[in-house]
């Protein structure tokens, strides 16, 4: 801890530069994020009053392979990167979590009251609500705090805002009240737990995994309560790659049954086997009984099933790849998994609203601009919202020109892949 006005002080003459480096990778960034950390902390004393505080870091998370397989317990392949959300925070002594969001009115929580609040779903209350709640039902100390947090992952965007605000508020918690002991593992299962149980939206661990542990991470949710998490090489530098994440502006609205009837009728496929999710089902059994499923349930179900399985060899294909030093069969391998999730998986547009492909057509542009010069698939939960594509650095700014002619300036993101999860970033 310490006092506001200090950190704005060696902020300003330079003493976190080194730092801000090391978290977010880019040297033109470190003005912008000593900018940021400065109006954050100045902000913070505004509201809360001039204190000692400390500043706590979470980012959002690019999911690389695996697309809509942690829910049935497969293999992931996902990253951190270098967008985040921030907080600056002062312990309290009076049991509430207060906390004010970029522009939002005052949040306050009563620790002493952890019941789902039906009144709260869908909201930020929810999130710490249901953080809070994690923690207490897994033995973990609690306590009050005042909290300004701003953030700088896209909403709505797939990279995983509100995962990225679970890990912050967690590693808020374990830093001021459990010595930081708290494995970044354990924060991911509590984060998933307040979005399942206390948001109410059915999400698997992929998302709240990437932005905890950070990192290039290869996760095996074939035991959910124990997943075997390993840390990939990842140098895109080295082989003269950039990630490019683009926001086609298309809504996240009204796109909570899209995402549940996914892992639902993966589960109606698994069921016709006697088992709740498809890791359980043997591969050679699921596709030798094709002609039975289709008589059971939808053929939607059965692709997806396919998607299943197919992104099972693309994760390994991408993770062996990577840790070979073969880059090229790590793009292939990724364009694999894109084709899978468009053509089997069916989450690049919602039904709701078949007029409206906003991805559809960032990847049909995307294959005609990028050529030979990068790989592009559906980011995140899909329906809407992002693209990601492996470019090129030489074509990077050719390509963010042309894609930017389409879905309008800054809709390109040029990220890199953060080696840090939910930490105390100074």
């Amino acid at each position: 801890m310490k006092a506001w006005n200090k950190y704005i002080e060696e902020l300003n003459s330079g003493v976190y530069s080194d730092r801000l480096m090391d978290i977010y990778l880019d040297s033109a960034l470190v003005p912008y994020q000593t900018k940021r950390y400065v109006d954050a902390v100045t902000k913070f004393a505004t509201l809360f009053g001039e204190k000692e505080v400390q500043i706590y870091s979470a980012p959002g998370r690019s999911e690389v392979s695996g697309n809509h397989t942690d829910h049935q317990h497969g293999h992931v392949l996902a990253t951190s990167i270098n967008l985040d959300a921030i907080g600056v925070v002062a312990p309290t002594n009076d049991n509430i979590v207060h906390l004010v969001s970029g522009e939002s009115d005052l949040i306050e929580i009563d620790l002493s009251d952890l019941f789902v609040n039906v009144d709260e779903k869908e909201t930020t209350n929810a999130l710490i609500r249901g953080v809070a709640a994690g923690f207490n039902k897994s033995g973990y100390k609690l306590g009050g705090f005042e909290a300004y947090v701003t953030s700088d992952v896209l909403v709505g965007a797939g990279m995983s805002s509100s995962a990225a605000f679970e890990s912050l508020i967690g590693t808020i918690f374990s830093g001021l009240y459990n010595d930081m002991q708290v494995s970044a593992i354990e924060i991911a299962k509590i984060g998933q737990y307040a979005e399942n149980v206390y948001f109410g939206k059915p999400c698997g661990l992929m998302d709240q995994m990437a932005c905890s542990v950070g990192g290039l991470v290869y996760i095996d949710f074939c035991d959910v309560n124990n997943p075997v998490v390993k840390k990939v090489p990842s140098d895109f530098e080295g082989n003269e790659y950039s990630l490019c994440i683009i926001d086609t502006k298309g809504s996240h609205a009204d796109l909570t049954d899209d995402y549940a009837a996914i892992p639902a009728e993966m589960k109606e496929v698994a069921k016709c086997f006697g088992k709740d999710f498809l890791r359980e089902v043997d591969k050679a059994e699921f596709f030798s009984n094709i002609a039975m499923l289709r008589n059971k349930v939808s053929d939607r179900a059965v692709l997806r099933a396919i998607h299943f399985y197919k992104e099972q060899e693309h994760v390994i294909n991408a993770v062996s790849s990577l840790e070979n030093n073969s880059f090229a069969d790590f793009l292939e391998a990724v364009k694999n998994s894109g084709a899978s999730s468009a053509k089997n998986l069916q989450n690049i547009y919602s039904l709701k609203n078949p007029h409206a492909q906003n991805v559809t057509v960032a990847l049909a542009l995307s294959e005609i601009f990028l050529g030979e010069n990068g790989v592009c698939r559906v980011h995140g939960g899909g329906f809407a919202g992002t693209i990601q594509a492996f470019v090129k650095n030489d074509a990077v700014a050719n390509y963010k020109e042309n894609i930017e002619n389409v879905f309008g300036k800054d809709s390109c993101h040029v990220l890199k892949v953060r080696p840090y999860g939910g930490i105390v970033a100074i």
